[in-house]
């Protein structure tokens, strides 16, 4: 690798880490604290990469990217941030940054991008000019997640919201499939244009498209939960699709059950099919981000208190017990028991016991839609969701170190819940599992895995 690197960021550890590394792929860095000291040097024509967090001491370095453009056109810039919301990964991409990473990053997949951003410059392809656009209101979303199956969604989301290509969303109920069509359009350059959620009643009658097509005005038009339409109403939308007017709006639509499935067992047209599926964006289960669940419930908490509910904190092992529960509902059904515990919670602090009441009336766990019944073995499910994850990326292989964070995925959910069972004794838990009780302790530390000893009533 070769060329000159600026780096900015606030953390001192993460300017000496991307320093070394740098230096030792043959770079010369250049690192500062200061926005203002990095854009001095751009201005000067120092650099031929930028690597730079967003919130500086004094500046925001998102804000600066239409400034570097105009100072420096095809000078590429990686965002690094530890805001790990689906707004950063937009808001990234709508100014046109070279590339935005999460915080904490895999420090080998930042090298191999920063090392593409340098041949890049090297070969004088000049990235494109700034979209200057104003952000809409309302951007509050609780899309929210540093898991890297949620961060390769944002990315996804970001560069697929001003292509002209269908979208098909799919993801379990209360994942948050309706929030990521509407923010594909909010900030889309179609967003001063109707945003329009159609059913399947809205297709009836015989002027039922025409009726559609006359409300989104060339702006975006989502079917919600297609998998459930008939088959008249799919060939409803077929025969629209084929004569859509110009200027024709953004389709896109959301599912929860397994499309090809449906087609294969002809319960879906595949005409259909192919043209809803211009691009697949999976949205995890929120068991299958376990580590976002607390960053969900202090959303939450903040949002019912912006409201007037009163302020609220999880105690930790009211948390620890948050993060082990299957959430069946998602992240919908976590946001209304967090209100709910905003509202019945006696103390300030909420207490495993309010947490457990409340859990104790929720629904059990439903087996998926079109998942492959109740009687589908582990195996199976696991390689649907590693090909979930795999769809992610967008034809891109995902970060170098995949085996080590799938095992620590399947890890964590299981001694959670095995600790559960035994009530948090370890030296029980350890038994049940088939492993050393040392070893058990030892990965209660690395996956970080809060653990309550108590009574457990059977």
């Amino acid at each position: 690798m070769d060329g000159t690197v600026l780096v900015a960021d606030d953390d001192r550890t993460i300017r000496t880490v991307l320093t070394q590394a740098l230096t030792r792929a043959g770079c010369k860095v250049h690192a500062t604290a200061s926005l203002m000291t990095l854009m001095r040097w751009v201005e000067e024509g120092k650099g031929d990469l930028v690597i730079s967090d967003v919130v500086m001491p004094d500046g925001n370095g998102l804000e600066a990217l239409p400034r570097i453009a105009r100072e420096r056109p095809g000078l590429p810039v990686i965002v690094i941030s530890a805001q790990n919301t689906i707004m950063t990964a937009i808001q990234a991409a709508e100014a046109d940054a070279y590339d935005y990473l999460p915080k904490p990053f895999d420090l080998p997949d930042l090298m191999k991008r920063a090392a593409r951003a340098l041949e890049l410059k090297r070969r004088a392809q000049v990235v494109p000019k700034v979209i200057e656009t104003s952000r809409p209101e309302g951007t509050d979303l609780p899309l929210v997640g540093r898991t890297a199956a949620m961060q390769a969604l944002y990315r996804l989301v970001a560069r697929v919201m001003n292509a002209d290509l269908p979208v098909m969303i799919m993801g379990e109920s209360g994942t948050g499939k309706s929030l990521i069509a509407k923010a594909i359009h909010d900030f889309s350059d179609r967003r001063t244009l109707p945003f329009v959620v159609a059913q399947a009643a809205d297709l009836l009658g015989a002027d039922g498209p025409s009726s559609l097509l006359a409300r989104v005005k060339g702006g975006s038009l989502v079917f919600d939960e297609v998998g459930d339409y008939d088959d008249e109403t799919q060939g409803r939308i077929v025969r629209m699709l084929d004569a859509l007017p110009d200027p024709a709006p953004r389709i896109m639509a959301t599912t929860q059950v397994d499309l090809g499935a449906l087609m294969e067992a002809g319960r879906f047209r595949q005409d259909l099919y192919y043209r809803l599926g211009g691009v697949t964006l999976a949205v995890p289960a929120l068991r299958e981000r376990v580590e976002d669940i607390p960053l969900l419930a202090e959303h939450f908490l903040g949002r019912a208190e912006r409201d007037g509910l009163g302020m609220r904190r999880f105690s930790a092992e009211a948390m620890g017990l948050v993060r082990a529960y299957a959430w069946p509902g998602n992240v919908r059904q976590l946001e209304n028991t967090v209100r709910r515990l905003v509202v019945t919670a006696s103390e300030e602090e909420i207490t495993r016991a309010e947490v457990e009441f409340v859990l104790g009336n929720q629904p059990a766990v439903e087996p998926l839609r079109g998942a492959g019944g109740e009687g589908e073995k582990l195996s199976a499910s696991i390689a649907r969701h590693l090909r979930r994850y795999f769809d992610l990326h967008g034809g891109n292989l995902p970060p170098p170190g995949l085996y080590d964070r799938i095992l620590a995925e399947m890890e964590a959910p299981l001694i959670e819940i095995a600790l559960d069972a035994t009530g948090g004794n370890q030296a029980k838990c350890a038994d049940l599992l088939g492993i050393n009780r040392n070893t058990l302790r030892k990965k209660i530390t690395d996956l970080d895995i809060q653990v309550t000893r108590r009574r457990k009533l059977m």
